[in-house]
């Protein structure tokens, strides 16, 4: 587990282990990509969405309470970071580097030293503050409009 201090709050990361961690994740991403931006259930699940797939699934806790979610899968050679999400109440908190920063740490821990995203387009500065660079032009993907971004280190 990986514990920050935030504005006095301690805030975590922990991957997940278990079946009831891995039933909170999809609880996470289907509360944001599935209720709130209306991506198809068929689309948001897939072979990667267990504890036996080869990727790492994380949770991110708030005050001891979990609120959010992210995944790191190897993709030709860069750590492919998926599926990043926090519940709405508790976005603007700085959660949301922390996954971030978490899921590049397991890649880094894994002798990784790339990592990519499919950023959703609103998000581009944000991960732009986080050192991640735009590649390539925007495409639509659950019919939301995305960027892909690379980071190198």
């Amino acid at each position: 587990m990986i514990e920050v201090k935030l504005g006095g709050v301690f805030m975590s990361i922990k991957k997940v282990t278990t079946e009831a961690d891995l039933q909170l994740a999809f609880d996470f991403r289907r509360k944001v990509f599935i209720e709130e931006q209306q991506v198809p259930e068929v689309e948001e699940y897939d072979e990667f969405d267990s504890l036996q797939a080869p990727c790492d699934h994380i949770l991110v806790y708030y005050k001891e309470q979990p609120v959010g979610t992210g995944r790191l899968r190897v993709v030709e050679g860069y750590g492919k970071l998926e599926r990043i999400c926090i519940v709405e109440e508790f976005r603007k908190f700085g959660l949301g580097k922390e996954i971030i920063i978490g899921l590049e740490q397991i890649a880094r821990d894994n002798g990784l030293t790339k990592a990519k995203l499919n950023a959703q387009s609103y998000a581009e500065g944000f991960y732009e503050k986080l050192g991640y660079k735009r590649e390539g032009e925007e495409f639509m993907d659950c019919g939301i409009p995305h960027i892909l971004m690379k980071k190198y280190w």
